[in-house]
């Protein structure tokens, strides 16, 4: 995503090689006069955030207002978030993929409550690692030195682990599937889905027809298409028209027609 104001504001991919640990990187820096604000939409990934400008800020559904220091983990993230980038401010952001940050740490969160990530092991590494990133200036020279930093940290997945990353990409409920290839209870495997990924696969699945909801009405918006929420609401298999509303306050706390207006606005991991 591009964004002339903002002077620099995109992703960048990983080499194959990681491309079961990152989804990818983002960087965003200010270079005006003014602050500039955005919505990151809910990806139920976990993200990795550094600041070596300016104060960044982030906004919860809550209102509950952070300053991003040096570094920090939010995540997994289930709901909408408004970052703030005053000028001079300068952030990257790694994404980490599925179960990765799980291999990374030995633990997942459960909810998007920022945390400083030398907080979950026993090591002031990060900090360290921010001030090496410090001494670079090119964004490309801070994400290859990140990818090698994780090296000797990340762990490989295990075999629940791997069969539900395997079936969730293809779209399959994978709870029965597994307990019974692994000769294990499904309420087993229910709770190393939350505990490796941070997530329930109910979750998910709403999460997952929410985006594509978003998807199309971005499409729509692209083709110059106008919306039609009920034509949605079938598409989509949501009850009513009430429940897709719910579903936009509760993923973005704004109603769909909000949405419209303000989409350019809104940015997404994912989409």
């Amino acid at each position: 995503m591009k964004n002339s104001e903002e002077n620099n504001n995109y992703r960048i991919a990983v080499p194959s090689e990681f491309e079961s640990v990152f989804s990818h990187f983002y960087f965003a820096e200010n270079k005006t006069d003014f602050p500039i604000t955005k919505t990151l939409l809910p990806s139920f990934q976990t993200i990795l955030v550094f600041n070596f400008g300016a104060k960044a800020f982030l906004k919860s559904h809550q209102n509950n207002v952070l300053e991003a220091e040096k570094c920090l983990v939010l995540g997994p993230i289930k709901q909408a978030i408004d970052y703030t980038l005053e000028p001079d401010s300068e952030i990257l952001v790694a994404n980490f993929k599925e179960d990765a940050f799980y291999r990374f740490f030995g633990n997942a969160l459960f909810d998007s409550l920022p945390i400083h990530p030398d907080d979950l092991i026993n090591e002031n590494c990060f900090t360290l690692l921010w001030e090496e990133l410090q001494k670079f200036n090119n964004t490309a020279e801070r994400v290859n030195y990140i990818l090698d930093f994780c090296k000797p940290y990340l762990k490989e997945q295990n075999e629940i682990s791997t069969l539900l990353t395997e079936f969730q990409r293809e779209n399959i409920n994978p709870i029965k599937a597994i307990a019974s290839q692994t000769n294990q209870t499904e309420r087993n495997i229910q709770l190393n889905q939350k505990k490796m990924f941070g997530y329930t696969i109910k979750e998910a699945n709403r999460y997952e027809r929410f985006l594509k909801t978003v998807d199309q009405i971005q499409k729509n918006i692209i083709n110059e298409s106008k919306t039609d929420w009920l034509t949605l609401v079938d598409q989509f298999g949501y009850y009513d028209q009430s429940q897709l509303i719910h579903d936009f306050k509760y993923y973005m706390n704004i109603s769909p027609t909000k949405f419209l207006k303000f989409q350019s606005d809104i940015c997404s991991s994912k989409l």
